[in-house]
């Protein structure tokens, strides 16, 4: 019989209740408002989208990456896995306690990837950081990796959505350099976040990684050369 899930910590913000649950060693749930965000046990998706997207620009001179989500981490140990010494990877989470958790309870799922020396972690939303990243002038990503809470759906406003709207895919094109990858986690597919994808210059490609059992979408696009 499997033991029961004990909570190890929570942060109750009044609009949500983050909370860390444990049962073994390698055993955990991250939950939002009682509904789970992640487990430890179920990863294979979360580890395609850092590995495939990060395997497409480790051939680069010094690739510059941003993770948008950090969860338990596993998104941040495929990619670093998948990139050179010389990468350095931004991870854009906000809230402070997931990385707190990522640096102490969950360390050893991923052998403390967060405090790997190629790391910056910075306590923002990822819209925030990929808008920073598409003005004139600044340092732009070789890939963006977006594994948040929710994925693209029919819920998804299709303009303003901050992630997965029109307006965001512009913004996210322009604070990719030439070929870019952009990579994204859902729970299922979305045909019309596809089209927006399109509209907005990427090629990409959909899969849903493993077999039997609750298989998420890892969408992998490419942005388009300048003509």
């Amino acid at each position: 019989m499997a033991k029961p899930w004990q909570t190890i910590d929570k942060i109750d913000k009044g609009d949500n209740v983050l909370e860390l649950r444990k049962r073994s060693d390698k055993d955990y749930l991250l939950l939002v408002n009682g509904r789970v965000l992640m487990n430890s046990s179920a990863n294979r998706s979360e580890v395609a989208l850092g590995e495939q997207a990060c395997r497409l620009v480790a051939g680069r001179t010094a690739p510059r990456v941003l993770v948008g989500g950090l969860g338990m981490g596993f998104t941040l140990r495929a990619a670093l896995d998948a990139l050179p010494a010389s990468a350095r990877v931004v991870v854009a989470e906000l809230d402070p306690a997931v990385v707190t958790w990522c640096r102490g309870p969950l360390a050893d799922l991923t052998q403390c990837a967060v405090s790997d020396p190629r790391v910056t972690v910075e306590t923002d939303d990822v819209a925030a950081v990929i808008i920073a990243a598409s003005h004139k002038g600044a340092e732009r990503y070789d890939a963006i990796v977006i594994d948040l809470y929710v994925g693209p759906s029919a819920d998804s406003d299709e303009h303003f959505d901050p992630y997965y709207g029109s307006h965001a895919l512009q913004t996210t094109a322009h604070a990719l350099t030439p070929g870019g990858i952009f990579a994204v986690w859902g729970e299922n597919p979305d045909a019309a976040f596809e089209k927006r994808m399109a509209a907005a210059g990427f090629t990409f490609e959909r899969s849903r990684p493993g077999r039997g059992g609750l298989r998420h979408v890892v969408y992998i696009a490419k942005k388009k050369p300048m003509k």
